[in-house]
């Protein structure tokens, strides 16, 4: 099973297990994370699209650490005029593991099913 899910505005595939990482989020080493904002979930066989989120699917994460990644350089130049600024960046990241895609109550649809019935 795997679903889509949008954080950070970006979108993301996770599946139960899987390390990932964030752009950072305000949220404590080892504390939980949910994302309500999933876009798709496949379980293999079925597949649901989301408009544009699926209702009721979760994705549950723990956050394992924050941290810098690799550091890049931004250089400026302009030609003949004797400009040069050279500048370094470190994205922030969180790093995440996925613990769980949860499914929507069924004891709620089978009683709406239910009282349709009655």
């Amino acid at each position: 099973m795997y679903a889509i899910i949008e954080s950070c505005g970006k979108q993301y595939k996770v599946a139960q297990g899987d390390v990932v990482f964030f752009e950072k989020l305000d949220a404590e080493e080892g504390k939980k994370v949910t994302f309500d904002n999933v876009v798709l979930v496949s379980d293999g066989e079925k597949i649901e699209i989301g408009n544009p989120y699926v209702k009721g699917f979760k994705v549950e994460g723990k956050v394992v650490a924050h941290g810098k990644g690799k550091k890049i350089l931004v250089f400026k130049y302009k030609a003949k005029k004797n400009y040069r600024r050279t500048q370094g960046h470190r994205q922030p990241y969180t790093k995440v593991e996925i613990t769980s895609i949860k499914k929507p109550a069924a004891k709620k649809a089978e009683a709406a099913e239910e009282k349709v019935e009655a």
